[in-house]
């Protein structure tokens, strides 16, 4: 019992998956459900579920049941907002957000889905100002209010 959950521990990538089985098998080998939450940092009814659902279902319990989605924009909805940020002069992260919503109501989990979007445009996020700032005594000056 405890050689498929040894196996699955030794070749799995995912580190939830990974965090499940080790709660398990401590909980198989003896631990009590305190030392469990000390060594994991998890809580009691994160170890009864997942020593529950390995209970039923083995390893196949543990795995992860959703792997991700599909991107939000569709292709030509990708490429229209790629297009769009190349024909501007310059670019900031709050605006193509607040572009992508309005048009295409969609709003990333990630601020990385952004920065790709920048980065496919031939852009580099870390650039995105026109100009410096604190060069600029006239960007200064509204921005001290004097």
């Amino acid at each position: 019992m405890l050689d498929d959950l040894n196996s699955f521990i030794h070749s799995n990538p995912d580190a939830r998956e990974l965090k499940r089985a080790v709660a398990v098998e401590m909980f198989l080998k003896g631990y009590k459900h305190r030392e469990i939450g000390e060594s994991l940092e998890v809580s009691s009814d994160f170890i009864s579920k997942w020593t529950g659902r390995y209970e039923h279902l083995w390893v196949s319990g543990l795995k992860l049941g959703y792997l991700g989605s599909l991107g939000y924009l569709e292709p030509e909805q990708r490429q229209s907002v790629i297009t769009w940020l190349k024909s501007k002069n310059y670019w900031n992260l709050a605006e193509v957000q607040g572009y992508i919503e309005q048009e295409y109501e969609v709003v990333f989990d990630s601020k990385q889905s952004y920065y790709t979007l920048f980065e496919q445009a031939g852009i580099s996020w870390k650039k995105t100002q026109k100009r410096n700032p604190k060069a600029d005594p006239e960007l200064v000056e509204k921005k001290t209010g004097d």
